[in-house]
C-alpha cells in the first residue's frame, strides 16, 4: 500500500480504480502514487485552495439546480486523477467510433426509409414515439450523413471491470470545458503527478471541433463556410462552456436575436458592416427553442424561418433537429440491435442490462423487481426524476411504479450498477467516491474521440449520482500515450 495521503484508504468494496481487491495498486496508477508519497493531506489541501482559485478565475461555475432556488458555484473538481490505460483506451475509441457511427445511420435511416422499423428491429412506437423525433426531418438528409456532429457518452465500470455504456447524449451534449480547463488547472498546480509516461493531450478538442463543423457546411456553400455557436445567452447554466469554445475555436458567439433568414431562406449574422451569411450554427439550443415558427411560439431564444432554412440546405444546424431520438433512454434499449443492423457487428461497449416498460413482459419484470432497480424517465436529464430501488421509501417506489404503470413508452429500469470508485478528498482525507467517464465525440467524415473525457464524481459518501447539476465534482482524466500500456 502506498503511504502519504494514500495511507489507511478503504474501499467500499466495490472495483476502485486505483486498487485491487487486495488493496495493491493497478499498474496505471503505481507512477501516481510514488508522486502522492510527498504529500500530507495540509498539502493537498493548500494545492486544491489553489486549484480552486484558478477554476474561480476562469469562472468555471455551474448551477445546483437541486438546492433552494438554484445555487451557481465553482464546478468541484479534485486533483487525484483518473487513469486509463493506453490498452484500454483503444478499446473505449473503437467501442465509441462504432457506436455512433451506427447511431449516425440510424437516425439516417429513421428520417428516410425507415429499414429498421420495417425490418422491426426495433418497435416503430418507440422510435416515432420519442420526444426527440421531429416529423418534420422526414426525408432529409443533412450534409455528410451526420445528424450527430458532437456526442458524449456516459460511461461506468462494472463490477466485472469494462467499460460499459450507460446513456448517450446527441442533442446538446455539456462538459468539454471542464475537461480542457481541469487539464490547464492539473498542469499548473500539480505538475509533479504527471508520470513519464506521455499522458495525451486533450486540448486538439477546440481544433476538431472546428473542423468538424467547417466539414459539414451545405452543399449551397462555395466559398470560406462561415460558422457561429448559437447560445441561449448569459443565463444558461452552461454558458461558461459555450463562452469557453467560442474563445478556443474563432466561432463568434451568438443568441438568437444576432441571426435572421431571409426571404431566400438564408441565414445571416447582424454585424456592425451589415448582414453576413452563416453557413453553420453550432446549437446549444435545445430543438423546441430553436425556431417558434416550428415549435414553441413562445421561444426568444430561437430564430424565425431557421428550420426553413435547415431543410432548404442553406445552412447546417449541428447537432440536427430530430438527433435526440437516438438518446431516448428507451431507444438505447435497442442500441446493441441498431449496431448489428447497420454495421453487422456486436457492440464493443455493451449497455448496461435496461428494461423498457413499453414492452409488457419487461414491465412485468420492473413490477416484480422494482425494489433491486433505478427507474428512470426516458427523456430527463441531470439526474432528475431517478429512482434508486433499494434506496427509496415504500411511498416514493409506488409513486414512481404508478407513473410507470400510467406512461410505460416513458420509463426504462436497469439495475443498480456498482460502477467503479476513486480517492477523493473528503473530510481530511482520501475516500472512495463513485464516478462514470463522458467521453466526446466528433463526427463528420469519420468519428474522432477526444483521448479521455470528464470524470463526474459523487461528492457525498455513498452516492450513485454524478451530474454536475446536483453536486458533483470531476476530475482530470489521462489516457496513457504508450503503446504498452
Amino acid at each position: 500500500m502506498a503511504h502519504g495521503i494514500l495511507d489507511g484508504y478503504e474501499t467500499y468494496g466495490t472495483p476502485d480504480e486505483m486498487f485491487d481487491e487486495r488493496g495493491e495498486l493497478r499498474p496505471a496508477y503505481r507512477e501516481l502514487a510514488a508522486a502522492l508519497r510527498g504529500w500530507s493531506a495540509e498539502g493537498y489541501g493548500e494545492r486544491q485552495e489553489r486549484a480552486d482559485l484558478a477554476l474561480l478565475s476562469a469562472g468555471i461555475t455551474f448551477n445546483v439546480y437541486s438546492e433552494e432556488q438554484g445555487a451557481e458555484r465553482i464546478f468541484p473538481f479534485s486533483l487525484i486523477p483518473r487513469i486509463v490505460s493506453g490498452a484500454e483506451w483503444r478499446t473505449i475509441d473503437a467501442g465509441l467510433r462504432q457506436r455512433l457511427t451506427a447511431l449516425n445511420l440510424f437516425l439516417l435511416d429513421l428520417y428516410g426509409e425507415q429499414r429498421i422499423l420495417r425490418e422491426r428491429i426495433i418497435p416503430a412506437e418507440v422510435a416515432l414515439g420519442s420526444p426527440g423525433y421531429k416529423p418534420e426531418m422526414a426525408g432529409f438528409r443533412p450534409p455528410l450523413g451526420v445528424y450527430a456532429h458532437v456526442a458524449g457518452c456516459d460511461l461506468v465500470r462494472g463490477e466485472r471491470g469494462g467499460m460499459m455504456v450507460l446513456e448517450d447524449n446527441l442533442r446538446t451534449p455539456s462538459g468539454v470545458s471542464y475537461v480542457l480547463e481541469n487539464r490547464t488547472v492539473m498542469l499548473r498546480v500539480a505538475p509533479d503527478l504527471f508520470p513519464r509516461r506521455r499522458v495525451r493531450a486533450v486540448d486538439d478538442y477546440p481544433n476538431q471541433l472546428l473542423a468538424t463543423l467547417l466539414a459539414a457546411r451545405p452543399a449551397a456553400c462555395t466559398g470560406e463556410p462561415r460558422a457561429v455557436l448559437l447560445t441561449p445567452g448569459v443565463y444558461n447554466s452552461a454558458y461558461f462552456e459555450h463562452s469557453f469554445l467560442s474563445k478556443r475555436t474563432g466561432l463568434t458567439l451568438v443568441e438568437g436575436s444576432d441571426l435572421l433568414v431571409d426571404s431566400d431562406d438564408t441565414v445571416y449574422l447582424r454585424s456592425t458592416s451589415g448582414l453576413e451569411r452563416v453557413d453553420v450554427i453550432y446549437r446549444r439550443i435545445d430543438d423546441d427553442f430553436l425556431d417558434p415558427l416550428v415549435y414553441r411560439p413562445d421561444s426568444l431564444l430561437g430564430v424565425p424561418g431557421l428550420m426553413r432554412a435547415c431543410l432548404a440546405g442553406t445552412v447546417t444546424l449541428a447537432n440536427a433537429p430530430g438527433a435526440g431520438v437516438a438518446d431516448d433512454k428507451v431507444v438505447y434499449r435497442w442500441a446493441p440491435e441498431i449496431i448489428r443492423f447497420y454495421l453487422g457487428e456486436e457492440a464493443i461497449l455493451p449497455n448496461v442490462e435496461t428494461f423498457a416498460a413499453i414492452i409488457p413482459a419487461e414491465l412485468d419484470h420492473i413490477r416484480a423487481h422494482a425494489r433491486e432497480l433505478v427507474l428512470k424517465p426516458a427523456n430527463a436529464s441531470g439526474g432528475y426524476g431517478v429512482l434508486i430501488g433499494p434506496q427509496a421509501s415504500e411511498a416514493e417506489l409506488a409513486a414512481t411504479l404508478a407513473r410507470v404503470e400510467a406512461e410505460p413508452r416513458d420509463w426504462i429500469a436497469q439495475p443498480l450498477v456498482e460502477f467503479s470508485s476513486i480517492p477523493t478528498f473528503a473530510g481530511g482525507g482520501l475516500k472512495p467516491r463513485r464516478a462514470d467517464l463522458r467521453p466526446f465525440v466528433l463526427s463528420a467524415d469519420e468519428p474522432w474521440v477526444i483521448p479521455g473525457g470528464l470524470t463526474r464524481v459523487a461528492l457525498r459518501e455513498g452516492s450513485y449520482v454524478v451530474n454536475s447539476s446536483q453536486g458533483g465534482g470531476s476530475k482530470d482524466t489521462w489516457v496513457l500515450g504508450g503503446e504498452t500500456d
